[in-house]
């Protein structure tokens, strides 16, 4: 028997586990249907002002039904659906509910234009929406980041190349690493959202195969109107003056596919990024040096109870996987538009925009949530770091001989032999590392060429001062913090506020 129970048929984890309520209603079936009932009122409002037959009486008409609070009712949804089941059409569905809403105004409801002159302007301004609220918690991920790193600034800890002990840094600088790349991603999302190249578009009234043919018959062949009906439209949309050039001029019958695949892409690449730090502190997680927030009552697992698994960050990699792949989808739509259209493109854009998007949005709560109660264990992060460090200080005492004058590549193969079998105590026989205490002994290292003693030049027990060998991490840190994030933080104030209101499943 059917059931009305939401736990008999399926329901996405991305709505039911991962995307914030902010993204949902973006991507809602009411938030789509409003934004196509208020395209269909610009156009009937700028064709009346251009003296094409639409009525100032139609228009208040609709726009009476279009604006009231909450936009399109349930019973008009219902309508519509009942609609499509008959006409195998959602637009002229929706062009018949609405006509029933609007009796006066039915008959100038989609006047001159085709299905995607309502579908492709109203996609292209929810991904807009969308991709606002995706560089706001881009921003909000880099400021948690950014908050650890000044309270880390001067943690010394041990550097990875080919996940093998390199140079140390410090943990502030690290996580500005992270934070620079989630940056450099936002500014590609950013580009896109704000209109620069190749910028985010609206279609404008193209007709059925991007000719503008119904419009240009509406107007009598005054191509100069179009265009103004175009520009108003745009106007009437927005609410603000708008350029020619925010439109695309040359289309088929819906905006260029491939313009996908540019969104797609950056949400892909912010992804990427996502991945990397969740695999990071994952790699960190294994040595005890950070965790992740952990609940009180919160399990690790179910047959061992003292585990603590980094479950966010698995879960920020499992997403962000599925949002990498999605961008082929918009590739393959892209390449396999016939002539200036073909259909298979919609029920395909129905599952990859939208799923790409909230599978990113809820990728990006859990990061916020993860950088902002990143837990650092010190003392294990200096033991590390200790246990390694006198093979880092070998490159201090090599310049240290040289400085008094013994011969560069002698003294590199004297250090060398020592560490190949200080390095196997360690890993053979579980030893400690004991490597300055063999460069002590050696009497290689008691004089040099000059006469000298190295003890006189270098201190064996300063040499094992960790903030010796990261650099500038301090400074770079502080820069990062100054030049990039205080910057963002007072821009996106606003936006930030906004996004505190929809709170993320984590």
């Amino acid at each position: 028997m059917p059931s009305d129970s939401p736990y008999d048929t399926y329901t996405s984890p991305l709505a039911a586990r991962n995307a914030s309520q902010q993204m949902l209603t973006l991507w809602s079936p009411r938030h789509k249907f409003n934004t196509w009932r208020r395209i269909w009122l610009a156009v009937a409002e700028a064709q009346h002002e251009m003296g094409l037959p639409v009525s100032k009486e139609q228009v208040e008409e609709l726009r009476a039904v279009v604006t009231r609070p909450g936009g399109i009712t349930d019973a008009e949804m219902k309508a519509a659906e009942k609609y499509e089941r008959e006409l195998r059409h959602d637009v002229m569905a929706h062009v018949h509910a609405l006509g029933d809403s609007c009796p006066k105004a039915k008959g100038i409801i989609h006047l001159g234009m085709t299905s995607q002159d309502v579908v492709c302007n109203a996609d292209l301004f929810i991904l807009q929406d969308a991709l606002w609220v995706v560089r706001a918690k881009l921003v909000r991920t880099v400021l948690g980041f950014s908050e650890k790193a000044k309270q880390t600034i001067g943690i010394p800890t041990l550097a990875f190349t080919h996940y093998q002990p390199a140079q140390p840094l410090t943990i502030g600088k690290r996580l500005t690493l992270w934070a620079s790349d989630l940056n450099i991603v936002f500014e590609r999302v950013q580009n896109t959202a704000e209109g620069g190249y190749p910028g985010l578009m609206m279609r404008g009234l193209r007709g059925a195969t991007g000719t503008e043919a119904a419009l240009l018959a509406l107007c009598d062949g005054n191509s100069n109107k179009v265009d103004d009906i175009n520009e108003l439209f745009m106007r009437r949309f927005f609410g603000t003056d708008s350029r020619k050039e925010s439109c695309f001029l040359w289309t088929g019958q819906t905006y260029p596919r491939v313009y996908d695949s540019f969104i797609l892409a950056d949400l892909a690449s912010t992804a990427s990024v996502l991945h990397k730090i969740a695999t990071d502190i994952r790699l960190l997680c294994n040595r005890k040096e950070i965790d992740e927030p952990f609940e009180s009552k919160q399990i690790g697992s179910s047959a061992m109870p003292y585990k603590r698994n980094p479950m966010r960050c698995e879960r920020i990699c499992g997403l962000t996987r599925f949002v990498m792949n999605l961008v082929g989808n918009a590739y393959d739509t892209a390449a396999t538009q016939w002539l200036e259209r073909t259909l298979d493109d919609s029920s395909n854009r129905r599952l990859s925009l939208p799923e790409a998007f909230l599978a990113l949005d809820g990728s990006l709560d859990l990061m916020h949530n993860v950088a902002s109660g990143l837990i650092v264990h010190e003392a294990m992060v200096r033991k590390n770091l200790m246990a390694e460090l006198p093979f880092m200080a070998t490159e201090n005492i090599l310049m240290a001989c040289v400085k008094l004058g013994g011969d560069r590549q002698e003294y590199h193969e004297h250090i060398r032999a020592h560490a190949q079998t200080a390095g196997l105590r360690v890993k053979q026989e579980g030893q400690d590392n004991d490597l300055l205490d063999r460069l002590k002994a050696d009497k290689h290292f008691q004089s040099t060429a000059r006469g000298g003693t190295l003890s006189a030049e270098l201190d064996w027990e300063g040499v094992l001062d960790p903030m010796k060998y990261v650099g500038r991490s301090v400074e770079q840190t502080e820069r990062f913090i100054r030049d990039v994030v205080e910057p963002l933080r007072r821009q996106y104030a606003e936006q930030l506020k906004a996004i505190e209101t929809s709170a993320p499943k984590v």
